[in-house]
Order: structure tokens, then C-alpha cells, then sequence
């Protein structure tokens, strides 16, 4: 084997490299004629992490990886590297996503745990002990089965999935009420256990499956959301689903056999606590006994007789709820801001401005930062700034977290150069943050207007923006103009960029044009061509110059290094030092750059956008919920002023993008699925009805759950939202539930021979308190959530806001307006056929012809 080995991997063995060996024995080195640099590739990022220079590494999981597992890996390796390292040097966690999901996982949990001990106690109250501990126990089978199936269905347990089962937690013990309420009913009227079970079992198999099957119909136009948002929202019906079918099975096989080993009341044992509490019990469950024998009962015979005035209260009720709504009293935004526990400040400078007058501004951000640390630390209650602000980070060259956001909303732009900065702080979570002298959370948007106010206006700024939201599916308020002529579409975003300034609440307006870098541009001059110059010369050799020529590749260790040649950093600075250069002639002569070329300074685009083959711009701006509402501002845009500026420029388009396009694509899929589920949910409901009026009767109920979600907003003081449009998709199916189960009653009982009259009657005393409890349970389940305060929970709470209050309200629309319904039908029933046996009816005792 015949080897040499002389490849140099270091900047010394580079510096030793002969150029030149002259007769006499002397060399002339490349240490000699240049300056050899083994460091890092020339950038103009930069960072500062509580004011002093810092650098990131960044550590993500990896396929199934537990995000709390590595980051409690990661704080364990910084906490003993901490130890080892030099004084002046420091370890610390940043950005730590797995604390925003621990905490978001506690808060489920506790709301979870909270929303199952009221479910269980409102059964204990209503029922038999021995009944409530049974139906209660579904709770825990259905949820384990969930969980089983999770792997599956794709689903992780996340604040969402945790949030699924928060929803369904009232909802999935709907069966077993139902189930076993009509057990323990035929058990006290005497009938053995076995055929007790038995009975109360087959009566309620049909309705009780078909119940589920719509409730999985309603929830299902979930999982056809497109985009960024139903990629989140997804995650509810995966969870519900199969938690529902669980209970299914618990409720129709396992509750049964529970129940075959229950007493009769006779034989209860009163004695201690236990006989103390069933004593509470069959109080309470008394006064309910009580109410429906002397309230609803009297009530419901004079509804029923009634029926047309009561259905015209009821109809009257809706129409003006709707008119309400309608009429702009409750508010529409498209996704609830979910708050961060970072507020961020992100700067854009002119494309080629240096990275230290990008510093300099940026410092500036910092100065305000500071003082606002010292604000939030004199204004809270028992002060001390650090329990607001944990840390700051500062970066120059790149803007990281709008990298991750871009990343995320499936982008490929990278916020990097020179030119763009960003501050970052890092604040105590929203339930360890203090409260301010008045009482009130300080909210990170609060934080961020005020950061916002104390920096003013940064001198030749192209953009300054503050974030303080988590996740965002695009900017609230974002103009697409689109047109041949580029200076015709900046004429336009500047007039409507004036005009949004007009309205309170309206900020961080900008457009999307930015203009390029100040560029060289480089022409030989003819003269030069005698010399045997061209034009791809003189770039060729300007380029090794400024930018320099790759002449090595070489592997060290992982990483694979470029050996450049160009001039030194303080020769490639300034315009006169690339005149002053010399261009080599193919004879090896040198002329200076000025006899052979002429420079003109320009400036061309940052990029350049299309839509349908013409140039667009974008006009972005952010809209303060509590001030504004950017769907009445688009709307009141598109009414007057657009219309105007496209007269003015008629040769240009506009279009709504960012937030209004995920908002169209979310509601245009939600209504599909709607309609899908609304359908499905009629058919389910022909199949044991066996008619195709009797699902219509049960579906009228679907309109008043939707007016209890509006008025559940309206109470509350939320705006609707698309979580809300969510939870009311998913409304329809749990009420029919209730409805399906009378109905079916009355049908029964008509099939026994019973009249129709004294058949609703039956079916509303038997069912009050399957319902009743069907729909407190679902409240009460939900309740926890309603009363959050957390700043982590708002973007969830409009769905179930729309669950709890919808139920609640359908619930008396159930009890009173749907027999009064099934009354009307049958007489427009028997009227239709009065017509047809008159039309069909022979003609008799005619005169002679």
C-alpha cells in the first residue's frame, strides 16, 4: 500500500501550507500572505439572555417520545452540568413547552376530577345509593376503554383529549341513568329481580342505542374540519366516540347484572351514616316525587290541552332569541385568543440594514421591558418583579419564535437576517402570577399593551408587532390586493392602512412588502473587452472578493467545513474598497475595478408574490377583542371603503386572507358536516320510529338547545367563537337523546292500548326524572369548567358553555313543548286523512239523469 497524507484539518496546518518554493530552498507559506481564521461561518445573529450573550440549543422529541420525559432529562443534565461548569458561565431551561403541557394537564385534571365528584353526587342525590354507585361506575369503565383505544385512533393524552373527556364526563352516563332508572322502576313494582333486569332492559335497548348512535352523529362533522384548526378539534370526537360506544356496552350488559343484586327500598337498613344519607336521599328524591305529581303534571295536562298557544309561546321565544342574536347583541370572533406565558416583541429594519443598528433598536425594546419589569413588580399585590417576569431574551438576526409559528402553520418562510429582532419574556404561569392592586389577573395581552406603549415608535422600523397569544390561525384582519402594476398595489395598502388606523382597538397594521437589500449592480465597460475582460470575469472575480471561493470541503468529526479565500472582513465593508480593487487580466496583468466597470446602487425586492399570475400585497393588522370586533370592521370595510378604493383602482382585486380564510374553510366544513349529521340523525331516528314525522318531532328540539348555547354566551358575557359552533354541532345529538326517549314511551304505552292523551301524560311523569338527571349530570360536568379562571382555559370554555346551557334549556322544551308537538301532529294527522276518506268517500243519493 503506497499512501501520502498531507490534507490539513486545522487552521495551523492550513497557515503551514507551501505556496511558493523558490532554487534557493526558501517558501513562501499561506500563513505568510493571508489570514487564517478556523472559526465559525461569518453571521449577524446575535442573542442576550437576561442581558448577558447566550446561545441556544434546542432539543425535540422524536416520534412517540413523552415530551415530559425529555425535558426532565434535559432539567437533570443542567441542573449537574451547572455544577462543573467555569464561574460566569450558566445553565438554564428556556422556553420549556413540557411546563405549559404539565400545567395544562393539571388543569384538565383537576376540572376532570372536580366535574366527576359533582356528577356523582347529583346521582346520589336523585338516586338509591346502591343505583347512583352503579351508574357512576360506567364512568370509570367507559373512560379505561377509551383509553385502551387511544394508541389507535392516533390520540395522545394532551389538553384537548383531556378536555374530550371533560365534555363527555355528564354525557356518557346518560345511558345509564336511563337503563337504570327503568330497571329500578319495574323492580319496585314487585316483578323479581331477574325479570326486573330483564325487562327494563329490553325496553330500553332500541332507544338506548339509537340515542348513542346520534349523539357519535352529532359529534362526527368534527372530524371533517380542515386545516390548522380541525387538526386540534379532531382530537374531541376521537375521544368521544369510543367513550360513548364503552358506555353502550356498560349500560346494555354490565349495569344489568350490577343491578340484579339491589334491595327494595323496604329492606334498606337505616342505621349510621348510611342510613342518614339514604334518609337525605329519599328527602330530595320526595320533593322531585312531589314537583312532578303537583307541578308539572297539572302543568303539562294544561299544555297538552293548550297545545296551539303553548307551541306558539315556544315558537315565539325562539324567533325573538334569534332575533337577538341576529341582531349583533353577541359577538362573533372566530378563535378565542389562547393566551402565552411569553410576550414577544418582533422588529423588522429595512432589508440591508446592519445587524448593530438592528441592536441598537432592539435595545431600546429591552429599556422598555425593564421598565415594565419594575411596573408589573410596584402594581401587584405584595410585589417583587420576579414573580411576574422569569426571564428575557433577546435576539438580533433571526426572529426564532416566528420560525416555530410559520413552521407550524405549515410555512417555509425563514425569519432571518440582519435586518429583523426580537425580544422575548418569559412570565409566571397565569395561576402563579399576581394579581394587580384592583384584584384583576394581569393578563400577558395586558402585558404586551403596555410593553407596547412604554417602546413608542422605533426610527425607520418597517414593522414592530407584540404578540402575547399562543396559537393563531392568522392575523384578524389581513387584505389581499392583487394587480399588474406593484407601485399601484403599495398606493392601495397605504390608503387602507391610513384608513384602519380610524378605528379604536385596530393595531400593529402593516403590509407585506418589503423592499431588498441595497444591491450593487455591475457592468464592464466596453473598453474592457480589448483586455480580454467579460462580464462573467468581473462577477467571477467580485464574488471570490466579497462573498469568497469555496476551495476545500473537509470532514471533522460530524460536521463538514468549507475552506473559503476572500478578502479580510475590513476590505469588504464599504463601497469605495470594491472600487478600489484590482481586476486580473487573462495575461495576469491587474487594472483598477473603475477603468474596467461601473457600479450603480439600487434596491430590489425582498420577494416577490403571485396570485393567478399577478403581483399582491398584503394588508395585516391585529384587532383588540376587547375594544373591536374584526368581523363587524371587515364587514363595515367591504360595505363602503373597498368598494370606493377599487374604484379608484380598478385594475386591482382584493381578497380576505389569514384569519377570514380559516374561518370560511372552518364554517363552510362545519355546516357540510352539520348537514351530514342532521341528516344521519334522521335517518337513526326512522329506523325504530318507523316514520318519517316522529324524527322531525324529535329534532324540533335541536333549534331551542342551539337559543340555550346563545343565551349561555349572552349570560356569561363570551362571544361566540368556533369552539362554540363545536359544542353546538355537538348539542343536537345529546338533545334528541331525551326527546328519543319519550317519544319512544309514548309510543310504547299508545302500542299497549293506552289513549294518546293519558299516553304523553304517562310518558312525561316517567321520563321527568331520566331527563332531568340526563341533564344536570351533563351540567354538572361541565361546571368546573364554566367557572374557570384560568387564562389556559378561555380558548375551551365557549364549547362548553354552548354543552351545559343548550341541555339545560332543551331540557323543559323536552318536557313540555315536544308532547304538545306530538298532540299537534296527530290532529294534523287525522286531518289529512278526514280530507282523504271526504275526496275518497262514494257519492250517494244522486237525482236521475
Amino acid at each position: 500500500l503506497l499512501r501520502t497524507k498531507s490534507q490539513a484539518y486545522v487552521g495551523e496546518e492550513f497557515r503551514q501550507l507551501t505556496l511558493l518554493s523558490r532554487p534557493d530552498g526558501t517558501r513562501v507559506l499561506l500563513g505568510d500572505v493571508a489570514r487564517v481564521v478556523d472559526g465559525f461561518a461569518e453571521t449577524d445573529q446575535s442573542a442576550r439572555f437576561d442581558g448577558q450573550p447566550a446561545i441556544l440549543v434546542q432539543v425535540f422529541r422524536v416520534g412517540r417520545q413523552s415530551a415530559l420525559e425529555i425535558a426532565a432529562t434535559v432539567r437533570d443534565y443542567v441542573r449537574q452540568k451547572q455544577i462543573q461548569l467555569p464561574e460566569g458561565l450558566t445553565l438554564t431551561t428556556w422556553r420549556d413547552e413540557s411546563r405549559i403541557l404539565r400545567s395544562r394537564l393539571d388543569l384538565m385534571i383537576k376540572n376532570g376530577l372536580a366535574g366527576l365528584a359533582l356528577v356523582v353526587l347529583t346521582l346520589t342525590l336523585f338516586l338509591r345509593v346502591g343505583l347512583a354507585f352503579w351508574v357512576s361506575l360506567g364512568i370509570p369503565i367507559s373512560f379505561l376503554g377509551c383509553l385502551m383505544a387511544l394508541p389507535y385512533l392516533d390520540v395522545s393524552i394532551n389538553l384537548i383529549s383531556l378536555f374530550a373527556f371533560i365534555v363527555v364526563l355528564g354525557i356518557v352516563v346518560d345511558d345509564a341513568i336511563v337503563v337504570g332508572e327503568n330497571i329500578f322502576s319495574q323492580y319496585e313494582q314487585g316483578k323479581p329481580k331477574l325479570r326486573a333486569v330483564t325487562d327494563g332492559t329490553q325496553e330500553m335497548m332500541i332507544p338506548v342505542f339509537f340515542a348513542v348512535a346520534t349523539t357519535v352523529a352529532a359529534f362526527s362533522p368534527l372530524l371533517m374540519i380542515e386545516g390548522p384548526i380541525g387538526k386540534i378539534m379532531r382530537v374531541i370526537p376521537l375521544v368521544v366516540l369510543p367513550t360513548l360506544v364503552f358506555s353502550l356496552v356498560e349500560s346494555l350488559l354490565i349495569l344489568p347484572h350490577h343491578l340484579s343484586h339491589l334491595r327494595r327500598s323496604g329492606t334498606l337498613r337505616k342505621r349510621g351514616l348510611s342510613g342518614l344519607w339514604n334518609r337525605v336521599q329519599e328527602f330530595i328524591s320526595g320533593l322531585l316525587k312531589r314537583f312532578i305529581r303537583r307541578v308539572y303534571e297539572p302543568f303539562l295536562g294544561w299544555a297538552v290541552e293548550w297545545r296551539y298557544l303553548t307551541a306558539a309561546v315556544g315558537v315565539s321565544a325562539l324567533v325573538l332569541v334569534v332575533g337577538v342574536i341576529l341582531g349583533g347583541r353577541i359577538k362573533f370572533n372566530f378563535f378565542p385568543p389562547v393566551e402565552a406565558d411569553n410576550v414577544m416583541a418582533f422588529l423588522t429594519m429595512p432589508q440591508g440594514t446592519p445587524a448593530d443598528v438592528t441592536a441598537r433598536a432592539m435595545e431600546k425594546v429591552e429599556r422598555a421591558a425593564a421598565v415594565l419589569q419594575e411596573e408589573m413588580g410596584s402594581s401587584s399585590q405584595g410585589g417583587g418583579s420576579a414573580s411576574v417576569f422569569r426571564h428575557v431574551l433577546t435576539s438580533v438576526g433571526e426572529q426564532p419564535t416566528r420560525v416555530s409559528r410559520n413552521r407550524f402553520r405549515g410555512g417555509v418562510t425563514r425569519f432571518s437576517g440582519a435586518h429583523l429582532g426580537e425580544a422575548n419574556i418569559e412570565l409566571a404561569p397565569s395561576e402563579e402570577r399576581p394579581r394587580a392592586q384592583d384584584g384583576k389577573l394581569l393578563s400577558s395581552t395586558e402585558i404586551a399593551n403596555r410593553w407596547r406603549e412604554l417602546t413608542g415608535t422605533i426610527p425607520d422600523a418597517v414593522e414592530l408587532a407584540f404578540s402575547a397569544s399562543l396559537f393563531a390561525a392568522g392575523d384578524p384582519i389581513d387584505v389581499q390586493f392583487s394587480g399588474p402594476d406593484i407601485g399601484r398595489l403599495q398606493q392601495a395598502a397605504d390608503k387602507l392602512k391610513r384608513h384602519l388606523r380610524q378605528f379604536t382597538g385596530v393595531y400593529d397594521i402593516a403590509d407585506s412588502f418589503r423592499a431588498g437589500k441595497q444591491e450593487i449592480k455591475l457592468k464592464i465597460h466596453p473598453a474592457a473587452e480589448s483586455l480580454g475582460l467579460t462580464q462573467a470575469d468581473l462577477a467571477r472575480q467580485v464574488r471570490q472578493a466579497f462573498y469568497g471561493e469555496e476551495v476545500q470541503r473537509i470532514q471533522r468529526g460530524r460536521d463538514e467545513v468549507k475552506i473559503m479565500v476572500r478578502y479580510p472582513s475590513d476590505r469588504r465593508r464599504s463601497l469605495g474598497q470594491m472600487e478600489g480593487m484590482r481586476i486580473r487580466t487573462p495575461d495576469g496583468g491587474e487594472v483598477p475595478f473603475s477603468v474596467v466597470a461601473d457600479s450603480e446602487l439600487s434596491r430590489g425586492f425582498a420577494s416577490i408574490r403571485r396570485v393567478e399570475r399577478n403581483r399582491s400585497i398584503s394588508v395585516t393588522a391585529k384587532v383588540d377583542t376587547q375594544k373591536a370586533n374584526s368581523n363587524e370592521i371587515l364587514a363595515e370595510l367591504e360595505r363602503g371603503y373597498l368598494p370606493s378604493l377599487l374604484r379608484e383602482y380598478p385594475d386591482l382585486n382584493y381578497s380576505l386572507e389569514g384569519e377570514q380564510e380559516q374561518q370560511k374553510e372552518t364554517i363552510d366544513g362545519l355546516m357540510q358536516g352539520f348537514g351530514i349529521a342532521l341528516a344521519a340523525i334522521f335517518a337513526l331516528l326512522a329506523i325504530p320510529l318507523r316514520s318519517y314525522f316522529q324524527p322531525l318531532l324529535i329534532m324540533s328540539a335541536i333549534p331551542f338547545g342551539l337559543v340555550g348555547a346563545f343565551l349561555g354566551h349572552r349570560i356569561l358575557g363570551i362571544d361566540l367563537s368556533i369552539p362554540s359552533m363545536f359544542g353546538i354541532v355537538a348539542l343536537a345529538g345529546v338533545v334528541v337523546n331525551d326527546s328519543l326517549i319519550l317519544v319512544d314511551y309514548v309510543n310504547r304505552q299508545r302500542r299497549s292500548g293506552v289513549p294518546l292523551r293519558e299516553s304523553i301524560l304517562k310518558a312525561g311523569s316517567a321520563r321527568f326524572r331520566p331527563i332531568f338527571l340526563t341533564s344536570v349530570t351533563t351540567f354538572a360536568g361541565l361546571t368546573p369548567m364554566l367557572m374557570e379562571t384560568s387564562m389556559q382555559a378561555q380558548s375551551l370554555i365557549p364549547m362548553a358553555v354552548s354543552l351545559a346551557f343548550g341541555v339545560v334549556f332543551s331540557s323543559p322544551v323536552i318536557l313540555i313543548l315536544v308532547p304538545c308537538a306530538y298532540m299537534i301532529l296527530e290532529d294534523l294527522g287525522r286531518a289529512v286523512r278526514w280530507l282523504l276518506g271526504r275526496r275518497r268517500a262514494p257519492v250517494r243519493n244522486l237525482p236521475p239523469r
